[in-house]
């Protein structure tokens, strides 16, 4: 699968890259365990949090784009794994889980990120139909994705009691990609517009006003998944720095050799295992059929915050050759930073488990009051 850095940067070359990751992976086995059904061609009936992790954790040491694409194959199907009818996971998954269909999951807005509850955009029931109007941006796969799953506001209620989840076929008519977006760490992304597009009653994915539910059930098992991928590139970020400390000679010694060195990689080891435990103690849960609101946001916060440290550490070991274009921890360092920002930022991690310790510190109040 290569070192995740493609030789063609361009946007035409990172899709072809990506497209082609979706097949191998899909031709590997790797993609059946991104959805859940026996049924539908997945690995096992429900989707096993862990082996999702431990296949992230994997694929993102050795290359970024990889990790990406078998991670939006889950994120990008996983409402439909949970939430589809009949008729719609047998349309979407075996191709999700073959390579043969790329999967997008569509929410943020310009103007509503983290604040799902803000969406803008629009579904208007007609008859058997609905017509979509509004945009989504910074959606993964955007481009080259064949379906998106989109959420948007139905108006059964005010704010995120009124929004109902949707699968949009790419070729949709009404169905554009407005724009597309080059970032740091090169993987598609585009801008979305809905004029006026419309589809049938059959592709709303669960019920009416109830989107929002959709929306954080598929968060919720992709989110220890991103700790994962973080896990990862740390423990990448960390053999490539005691491979440079351990042959750089500096003042008649290896560089491994001088205390501040070994205080660094020590700090390094101790911090990537911790959240290791809270990555998998999460998916863990998960698995046990447990609510992991909190766990997940933890360990999404704490890995991906450590491991940003761990490979800021590398690239500082590897001094003026670390931030060369090319080398694997400049690759890392470009990597891990928007980990810390999508599928909930730092910020909003914090308000998730501050919220859950509140919660269950006045409930068990009230019980025991």
């Amino acid at each position: 699968m290569g070192h995740g850095h493609p030789e063609d940067e361009s946007i035409q070359g990172i899709d072809e890259a990506c497209r082609q990751l979706v097949r191998q992976l899909g031709e590997g086995g790797w993609l059946k365990y991104a959805i859940g059904g026996t049924a539908y061609g997945a690995s096992a009936d429900t989707i096993d949090t862990r082996a999702v992790c431990l296949i992230r954790e994997t694929l993102a040491q050795y290359s970024g784009l990889a990790d990406f694409a078998f991670a939006m194959q889950g994120l990008g199907s996983g409402a439909i794994s949970l939430f589809g009818s009949e008729a719609q996971k047998l349309k979407y998954l075996p191709r999700v889980a073959n390579g043969s269909a790329i999967a997008a999951f569509a929410i943020s807005e310009p103007d509503a990120g983290s604040d799902v509850a803000a969406l803008g955009c629009e579904a208007r029931k007609e008859g058997e139909s609905y017509v979509l109007n509004g945009e989504k941006t910074w959606i993964s796969n955007g481009g080259i994705a064949s379906f998106y799953v989109v959420f948007a506001r139905t108006g059964e209620e005010a704010g995120a009691r009124g929004i109902t989840a949707f699968v949009v076929d790419a070729e949709t008519s009404g169905l554009e990609i407005a724009e597309r977006i080059e970032v740091m760490a090169p993987h598609p992304l585009a801008r979305l517009a809905f004029k006026n597009c419309r589809i049938p009653a059959a592709q709303r994915l669960g019920e009416a006003g109830k989107g929002f539910k959709v929306a954080m059930a598929t968060l919720d098992i992709f989110r220890s998944s991103v700790a994962a991928a973080a896990l990862g590139f740390a423990r990448r970020a960390m053999e490539e720095a005691l491979r440079r400390s351990t042959s750089r000679k500096m003042f008649g010694q290896a560089l491994a050799d001088f205390q501040l060195t070994q205080g660094k990689l020590a700090k390094m080891a101790t911090e990537i295992d911790a959240a290791a435990l809270l990555t998998y103690r999460a998916a863990w849960l998960r698995d046990m059929g447990k609510s992991v609101t909190v766990e997940a946001a933890m360990a999404k916060m704490t890995a991906t915050e450590i491991a940003q440290q761990a490979i800021d550490t590398a690239v500082q070991i590897f001094g003026a050759l670390g931030v060369v274009s090319g080398q694997t921890v400049e690759r890392l360092y470009r990597e891990i930073r928007p980990l810390r920002i999508y599928e909930g930022a730092t910020e909003v991690q914090q308000i998730i488990i501050a919220r859950g310790m509140i919660k269950a510190f006045q409930e068990s109040e009230r019980e025991h009051g």
